[in-house]
């Protein structure tokens, strides 16, 4: 077969391509505004209007005889459902983005993404790496007496928060069922862990927040709203991603904090003493609508583990503050830190009582499924 002999073009002709690109990009830049994604909906995503176009879309004459077509402006503030170019990552709540409107079916496009200067990231059902959130300064890890905190979920965060480049901050909500239970045997109860927990994050240089807050119909008329003063000042002009077991009152908390979210609160079950899964899509929440630079909250998806496969057992250990710099004095190199390991500079530092042992032992675990493939 003959090979087809690509056309030559004239100087002329190649001059006029060239213009006729310029000028498209020209008109693109014109019609280019910055957004913030506040939500993902599987194809499509919302965006809120944070800049407006350098030439604004003008709206066609209507015939006097004419139906008038559908028409929505643009206005600083509103929020526009969007399609992605094929080309870019997938983006998340939080991602700065520049897009175009088009007024005609009130639909918008995002042509590019902005630098992030954070990303929270965690593996779907089908082991595909998927972005949670973007630009998030602080992820608050909330747990509670009830359900019974999981330390090693609380170990799995702040491994996600080092790698990630976020600042952990521990949120200890209902905090009022531990004085409700000081009378209790404390030998048998989850309260003098919950307290000892505190104490040993707060060793390591974490800091945290006692918060306690009603359920929603009651937000009114309650004075028992602990700590959400000093929850505030932490957060307070920063973007924040609460995370935690379900039930420990998350979706409370940002009621709370934003009375207008109007998020979904369940009970927790009285027989499995587990919550109830309430968020289904990561959303950001401003704490000024009209100025999204005051920063807000991405609620995210009750989650009861985060995979954390992607990473790798180094980076996994970097997210062990106390442990990382003692992983250098062990016997072998490619040591596994397992109970049984010769010569394991960590295992020793339990034995000395320099380290918790519970903290090793979360580390094994999360290198070792770190280790294994998602499949």
């Amino acid at each position: 077969m003959a090979l087809i002999r690509q056309r030559k073009l004239t100087k002329q002709q190649l001059r006029r391509i060239d213009k006729q690109q310029l000028d498209s990009q020209d008109s693109l830049d014109d019609s280019l505004m910055d957004g913030v994604v506040m939500a993902h909906y599987g194809k499509q995503l919302e965006v809120q209007v944070t800049s407006l176009p350098a030439v604004m879309p003008v709206q066609p004459e209507i015939g006097a005889d004419d139906p008038e077509p559908f028409w929505q402006d643009i206005a600083l503030g509103d929020i526009w459902r969007c399609h992605v170019r094929t080309n870019l990552p997938m983006l998340a709540a939080g991602d700065q983005v520049r897009w175009t409107a088009d007024p005609n079916t009130g639909f918008g496009r995002i042509e590019s993404v902005k630098p992030r200067t954070s990303l929270i990231s965690r593996p779907d059902r089908y082991h595909k790496l998927k972005p949670v959130a973007a630009n998030v300064d602080i992820l608050a890890i909330v747990f509670a007496p009830l359900p019974a905190a999981a330390p090693s979920l609380i170990d799995r965060y702040l491994v996600v928060c080092h790698h990630a480049g976020v600042q952990p901050l521990l949120v200890l909500n209902k905090a009022d069922l531990l004085a409700e239970n000081d009378d209790a045997d404390t030998d048998t109860n989850t309260d003098a862990n919950t307290k000892a927990l505190l104490t040993q994050y707060a060793a390591l240089g974490y800091e945290s927040v006692l918060t306690s807050v009603d359920c929603p119909e009651n937000i009114a008329e309650s004075a028992a709203q602990q700590g959400l003063g000093e929850l505030k000042s932490y957060i307070d002009n920063k973007l924040v991603i609460f995370a935690g077991q379900s039930g420990v009152g998350k979706s409370s908390l940002i009621n709370a904090l934003l009375p207008e979210s109007a998020q979904s609160v369940n009970i927790i079950s009285e027989n499995s003493q587990l919550g109830q899964h309430t968020t289904t899509t990561s959303r950001l929440l401003p704490f000024n609508p009209d100025d999204l630079t005051q920063g807000g909250i991405v609620d995210t998806p009750g989650i009861r583990e985060y995979g954390i496969w992607h990473l790798t057992p180094e980076d996994i250990i970097s997210g062990f503050i106390e442990l990382a710099p003692l992983s250098g004095y062990c016997q072998f190199r490619d040591c596994k830190h397992t109970h049984n390991s010769k010569g394991c500079a960590l295992w020793q530092a339990v034995a000395d009582g320099e380290v918790l042992q519970r903290r090793v032992e979360n580390l094994v675990t999360l290198q070792e499924e770190a280790d294994t493939k998602p499949y």
